[in-house]
């Protein structure tokens, strides 16, 4: 069930770039399992953290089966997710443990499933694969597609965490030191205004953000804007 294509699609996922998120990751995921699992045709990925699911797929009818399924209560993802163990499912039509499921499967054209859970704490994730014909998926084809799934996903999930930070701490940065700018601004308008020194002028701002319950920064930017008006006037 590994193929080179396989491979080298799943290493990509690791790689990162401006838009790269756990939809991007997990629309690749989906993506590289379809075009390159033998017999696959299809793939879908649910994101389970704190209870809360986003659900990916390569084929638009494959989110519908997943969220499909999980309204019914039933069926092979949702037992993985429960037992923490692969499931597969040789042939929907012979398969008699989730009958409902089987009957929206077979809607879509979906004859046997393979879903594997992998952990990626604090993340969950069931991958799912799905063809068109019968016994699709060796035992040990599974097996050893699984331990390739975990490792890859596991090191994409962890680069992309890793870079959602420091995304965040620097648009953090860039928040405050643009705070900064606009409160040295302010100050500058008091002192102007008032003749006060930059300590003084400060205090002022702390002074009328705390009787009005606003921020300092939001309070400069105001002090700012409105002092601009009156110039432009």
């Amino acid at each position: 069930m590994i193929t080179p294509g396989l491979a080298r699609n799943l290493a990509t996922l690791g790689r990162l770039g401006e838009d790269t998120s756990t939809e991007s990751v997990l629309r690749g995921l989906t993506t590289a399992l379809a075009d390159g699992v033998p017999g696959c045709s299809g793939g879908s990925a649910e994101h389970w953290r704190d209870h809360r699911v986003l659900v990916s797929g390569s084929h638009s009818e494959l989110i519908m089966l997943v969220e499909s399924e999980r309204e019914l209560g039933e069926g092979p993802s949702i037992e993985a997710r429960k037992t923490g163990n692969r499931v597969a499912v040789a042939d929907v039509l012979a398969d008699s443990r989730w009958p409902r499921y089987a009957a929206l499967a077979t809607r879509w054209g979906v004859r046997s499933v393979l879903a594997v859970p992998i952990e990626v704490s604090p993340v969950l994730l069931i991958v799912g694969l799905y063809s068109v014909r019968r016994g699709a998926f060796s035992p040990q084809g599974a097996q050893s597609l699984a331990g390739m799934l975990t490792e890859q996903v596991g090191v994409a999930m962890a680069n992309m965490w890793d870079f959602e930070e420091v995304r965040t701490d620097a648009a953090q940065l860039q928040e405050a030191l643009a705070g900064r700018a606009l409160i040295d601004q302010a100050k500058g308008i008091i002192m102007q205004t008032s003749g006060c020194t930059a300590e003084a002028a400060f205090e002022e701002l702390r002074r009328i953000s705390q009787h009005h319950q606003v921020k300092v920064a939001d309070l400069a930017r105001l002090l700012v804007e409105e002092h601009q008006t009156k110039n432009r006037r």
